[in-house]
């Protein structure tokens, strides 16, 4: 089964006109993309989108054959004239089936935002899935049998993609390609390089993908440490790694502090960020946390755990820091570096940079920013993927 992507972008394109916006100004050539619309097999027309017949013409295919065109959102721009020759546009009510002439088999798939998602298969048995933008798949069984292609607002809706691999329906060799892509994603390398850690790619207007047939699928590194300064987005950028999955473990290595207003105010606002399927853990204690096998898990952060590891060690005292404080720290450390290497769940971590501004005024705080910067040295050399944040900008130091 061969699909063809008349589009790629939102309803809207991408650029949008007169939108001043860097990632409007620079959708040029292949970032450049018309409303998305997929012809299958050139028999089916997913989406009827303004120009679909000069797109298909310029991917070297015909809308001659199409026996069916089926919408899967509301279409509240401007009217779009139905080609000569194409049947009328409907849709399929969610959970029918409708079997078409060429012997492809389309289902309608319930979404939780307005539309239809659409599941179609091949003559042959080859399966894809089809979902509208802004929309993630409503009523989802566990055990569903794995998509080889999924084509999903995964920019926009990456808690939808979770929802399918903790389903089953997405698997280590599924094929997941971003749709719907507007200027609220990044453009260029960083939207690649977002999508691929959600195990996601984007392909430009035009692309003929063929269902079942092996694709490397974006690798996800197993352990990932963010670094960067205070308000960098470098939380933000963790959160955004693992919105794709499934069940995940949040640790709180910061707990609550009693009396403090604005303190609570910043744990408030990482809860209200994360996704309500996310559990969270409040505990220093990671070495089990890393050993035990489970859904992916977010540290946040490292600063904060070592924090509380100097606390226990008696660091602050500069006796007791001489006297075997100093050697308890470093076998705290080392056991947590030694888990980090050991774990087979997907790790992503989240530390401070501190080293790189004034030199601190007292013998504890350069004694901390010392020992923090050992810490990261050694937890970054675990990793797969190393990335520092600065200014909300990703910068990939590892990979």
């Amino acid at each position: 089964m061969d699909v063809t992507l008349l589009g790629t972008g939102a309803p809207a394109g991408l650029p949008l006109p007169d939108c001043p916006c860097a990632v409007c100004g620079s959708a040029r050539g292949t970032q450049a993309r018309a409303a998305t619309a997929l012809l299958v097999d050139g028999a089916l027309l997913l989406d009827l989108t303004p120009g679909a017949a000069l797109a298909a013409a310029r991917a070297g295919h015909s809308l001659a054959g199409v026996r069916q065109v089926l919408l899967t959102h509301p279409h509240d721009g401007p009217a779009v004239d139905l080609p000569a020759g194409l049947p009328t546009a409907g849709r399929v009510p969610d959970g029918r089936v409708l079997t078409l002439i060429s012997g492809h088999r389309v289902r309608a798939v319930p979404v939780d935002h307005p539309g239809t998602g659409y599941e179609v298969t091949s003559p042959e048995g080859e399966r894809l899935l089809y979902l509208p933008p802004l929309a993630a798949p409503a009523g989802l069984a566990e055990g569903s049998a794995p998509y080889e292609l999924v084509l999903a607002d995964v920019a926009g809706r990456p808690d939808g993609l979770a929802r399918l691999r903790a389903a089953g329906a997405v698997g280590a060799t599924t094929d997941v390609v971003a749709v719907h892509l507007g200027h609220e994603a990044p453009g260029g390398p960083e939207l690649a390089r977002r999508l691929a850690a959600s195990g996601a790619r984007a392909v430009p207007d035009g692309t003929t993908l063929t269902v079942g047939e092996y694709h490397a699928v974006p690798d996800v590194p197993r352990r990932t440490l963010v670094t960067g300064g205070a308000r960098s987005g470098k939380s933000l950028e963790a959160e955004r790694r693992l919105a794709a999955f499934p069940g995940v473990v949040y640790v709180a290595t910061g707990g609550l502090r009693d009396g403090d207003a604005e303190w609570a105010a910043r744990v408030g606002a990482h809860r209200e960020r994360r996704p309500g399927s996310w559990r969270t853990e409040e505990s220093c204690e990671l070495v089990p946390l890393l050993a035990a096998e489970g859904p992916p898990l977010l540290i946040d952060c490292l600063s904060l755990w070592l924090t509380d590891a100097m606390d226990r060690a008696g660091a602050w005292d500069d006796a007791r820091w001489a006297g075997g404080g100093e050697q308890e720290l470093r076998e705290r450390t080392a056991g947590l570096v030694a888990a980090v290497r050991a774990a087979e769940r997907t790790v992503v971590a989240v530390t401070n940079e501190v080293g790189s501004g004034v030199v601190p005024a007292t013998a504890s705080g350069r004694r901390f920013r010392d020992e923090l910067g050992r810490l990261n040295a050694a937890f970054a050399a675990e990793c797969e993927q190393v990335v520092l944040v600065v200014a909300g900008q990703a910068l990939v130091l590892r990979h």
